[in-house]
């Protein structure tokens, strides 16, 4: 059996799906920044380990965004990587399809929090000739100055996007996100959460397919009210000093623990797209310690704690 023959449901559907969910996110944030996004439009080369193509939006220098990247792909590849088979070991090797969009922001202004966002589709066919689809996505906040309403309003906008999927689902996918957006290695949260899910496929293809859509629609109101009231607040350089060693954390999540960098990688993916997310400027100090009672010290006691927002 070859890669081709892979038959996803519906993946003609999808793909339109989150084309155009790139398309409403970028069109929307451009006119916010009024810079235009750079289109790159891909494909994997014959003889690659992965086929597929894809659109990587960039928009880097901008006066509210300094990096914002927001990419499409869908590729085909003969084996699951490891990142991928974690939690459903009977697929080990098999041949999948994936697509998704995903998206991380990088403001300029320290106020304004870095945002991440990605909603996906994967399907592999099993041993036994079984195909398998499940879904996956989310989204956090990682603020650097940390600001209640910011994140009430984050919070109540994912429990809004759920909420016609079951009054379960933010509850648990807030927990999964607060415990998948943890820096393992500094004892630390990424931000103040959101919602994360994957491997999902529990409420059949049709009605999982409709979840991830409500949350990918979700994103601009859940993110562009934050941004407004945030842009044109005054800061100096020590509140960008704190902004560029915070992005740090950002760095060492991305590359150290996020399955999806580690898929990307492991199967082959491109790169410059993968890495997308990194921040354009970041710095590290040895043991920086904010003062007691600062607004940078608050953002470690009242931010990047596991609570109850909404």
């Amino acid at each position: 059996m070859t890669v081709s023959n892979l038959n996803t449901p519906r993946a003609a559907s999808v793909r339109g799906y989150l084309q155009d969910l790139q398309a409403r996110i970028t069109s929307a944030i451009a006119t916010l920044d009024g810079t235009e996004f750079l289109t790159d439009v891909w494909q994997k080369e014959p003889g690659e380990k992965l086929q597929g193509n894809g659109i990587t939006k960039i928009l880097e220098g901008g006066p509210v965004f300094e990096r914002a990247g927001c990419g499409f792909s869908h590729v085909r590849g003969p084996s699951l990587p490891p990142s991928a088979t974690q939690h459903r070991p009977e697929l080990a090797g098999a041949p999948f399809e994936a697509m998704g969009v995903s998206l991380v922001f990088h403001p300029r202004n320290p106020y304004v929090p870095t945002v991440h966002m990605n909603v996906r589709m994967l399907a592999a066919k099993g041993r036994d000739g079984q195909e398998v689809c499940w879904f996956g996505g989310g989204m956090d906040l990682t603020p650097y100055y940390g600001f209640e309403e910011d994140a009430v309003h984050f919070h109540a906008s994912c429990k809004a996007a759920l909420a016609p999927h079951g009054s379960d689902k933010y509850p648990r996918f807030k927990t999964w996100c607060d415990e998948y957006f943890y820096l393992k290695h500094r004892s630390e949260q990424r931000g103040v959460g959101g919602i994360f899910f994957d491997d999902f496929s529990e409420l059949g293809i049709e009605d999982s397919l409709a979840m991830m859509k409500s949350v990918g629609d979700s994103f601009l109101t859940s993110y562009l009210p934050i941004v407004a009231r945030r842009q044109d607040m005054a800061y100096g350089e020590r509140e960008r000093a704190f902004q560029l060693y915070r992005r740090g954390r950002y760095v060492e999540f991305n590359l150290v623990w996020d399955r999806g960098t580690h898929f990307g990688l492991q199967s082959g993916g491109r790169t410059e797209s993968i890495l997308l997310s990194m921040p354009p400027l970041v710095s590290w100090s040895y043991q920086n310690v904010p003062e007691a009672g600062s607004p940078e010290a608050d953002l470690y006691t009242k931010f990047l704690v596991r609570k109850e927002w909404v």
